[in-house]
């Protein structure tokens, strides 16, 4: 037994003295990374046809990189976005101008991506601490919209704005409040040091639901919403047409109200900060 501790002490001893002494430290091994995130995000889609870039609104996003190599990372994300659009940006169009829609909603995402670096990262490295990137994978996020009415704040899944779950419309039911997507993109990012990076990443999402927006069909007969006890105008018939606020309404039954044919979509902009995990190997060890 004495034999054995000696033989353990000993090579214990002849390994450390091979990455001291030999090679004056250990190897640094980056295993991944945990970082976190603030920028801005933003919609496209039947409130906003010509994907243009004039109503950025806040995001976040915090991540878990593992390292495969040092060009070939998986990760796991969590995105949060405030997302929202409305129709009074669309002057260059009179009929989308006179539709005056409008939504909000916050958007969780949580998302699996796989990235690829252009250049071999090593963080630590002055001549290998700095690459750009792509990356792509697949997730899965929630949404529900909503929009004011007379300075109050309604959720408009409920209210069916397109007839969802009137007797009128038996084949349009409720939309959920989950969809998937599928976040593409690219990004930057820079080591520091061999400890922290920086980086910016712009990621497009394309997803599953054209009711990211709540508009998506045809406008419905006014049957579809039955008036208030008091014989009031409700507030589902009130958002599911605001043209009235423009002058003459133009939510004629079966009017197209959005484009069910194109899903709506949404990108993000984040400006990051990582902190590299490590783990610390001899240079010799295979």
């Amino acid at each position: 037994m004495i034999k054995n501790l000696v033989v353990i002490v000993s090579t214990l001893f002849i390994t450390i003295v091979s990455c001291t002494v030999s090679y004056g430290q250990y190897a640094i091994h980056q295993e991944g990374e945990f970082g976190v995130g603030l920028g801005a995000g933003h919609y496209f889609g039947d409130l906003n046809t010509r994907a243009r870039i004039n109503r950025p609104k806040l995001a976040a996003s915090m991540f878990f990189r593992k390292n495969l190599n040092n060009y070939i990372a998986v990760r796991v994300a969590a995105t949060y976005a405030r997302l929202g659009y409305s129709d009074i940006y669309n002057k260059y169009n009179e009929f989308m101008y006179r539709r005056n829609l409008s939504f909000n909603s916050n958007v969780w995402e949580l998302s699996l991506q796989g990235d690829f670096n252009f250049f071999r990262f090593m963080p630590g490295d002055p001549t290998q601490n700095f690459t750009p990137y792509i990356t792509f994978g697949v997730g899965v996020f929630s949404y529900d919209p909503y929009a004011y009415l007379q300075g109050k704040k309604y959720y408009l899944r409920p209210l069916g704005t397109e007839g969802q779950g009137s007797p009128l419309y038996p084949d349009r039911k409720p939309y959920g409040t989950t969809a998937l997507s599928v976040p593409i993109g690219f990004g930057i990012k820079y080591a520091i040091n061999d400890r922290v990076n920086i980086g910016l990443e712009i990621l497009h999402r394309i997803t599953s639901t054209d009711y990211l927006d709540d508009v998506s069909k045809t406008y419905v007969d006014p049957a579809a919403f039955p008036p208030k006890p008091d014989g009031s105008p409700s507030e589902a018939f009130l958002l599911s047409d605001r043209s009235y606020e423009m002058g003459e309404p133009i939510g004629l039954p079966g009017r197209q109200r959005g484009n069910s044919k194109q899903k709506d979509q949404f990108a993000t902009a984040i400006l990051y900060v990582s902190f590299n995990l490590q783990s610390y190997k001899c240079p010799s060890a295979k």
